[in-house]
């Protein structure tokens, strides 16, 4: 097993997994991405998101995409997982835990002050994982999203 900086050439496997994770959250019809808005927004110049692979014998078995956020209390940034899935057929052989010592170990080598993420409510196998590992369930806080219809309403907002 291991673990490597995604490529452009990722893209098509990676587009892959996220419909496989879209699809055991219940969630298939709300994927928007293609190949070319993954290459674009993944592999551009200056990319504000980035993707890992994991691969077991040359297979990329497993990803993860994350970004930075910022700590105004702590002054610091933070690195926020996005997404990390595994496929099914390679679940329980810990890729997923090699994923999270992974990221947890950029934080650590650039002085990031946390390192977090948003896990459904329902899907109690991956919160007894995170907190099997130390993760702490953040239940104090309500997350906020404004979208589609509502995120051009909002922008067209007159002051």
């Amino acid at each position: 097993m291991s673990i490597r900086k995604a490529t452009k050439a990722d893209v098509p496997v990676i587009l892959e997994m996220i419909r496989g994770l879209a699809e055991y959250e219940k969630a298939l019809d709300e994927v928007e991405a293609t190949e070319e808005s993954l290459a674009a927004t993944l592999f551009s110049e200056s990319p504000a998101a980035f993707a890992e692979i994991i691969e077991h014998e040359g297979l990329a078995v497993g990803f993860a995409i994350w970004f930075l956020n910022y700590s105004t209390w702590q002054a610091k940034y933070g690195l926020y997982l996005e997404d990390l899935y595994v496929l099914p057929e390679y679940r329980g052989h810990g890729y997923g835990k090699q994923m999270l010592v992974h990221l947890a170990q950029t934080c650590i080598d650039n002085d990031y002050g946390r390192f977090q993420w948003w896990v459904l409510d329902w899907n109690e196998p991956s919160i007894e994982f995170y907190k099997a590992h130390g993760a702490v369930a953040m239940d104090e806080w309500t997350v906020f999203r404004v979208s589609g219809d509502n995120l051009k309403k909002l922008a067209a907002t007159k002051l």
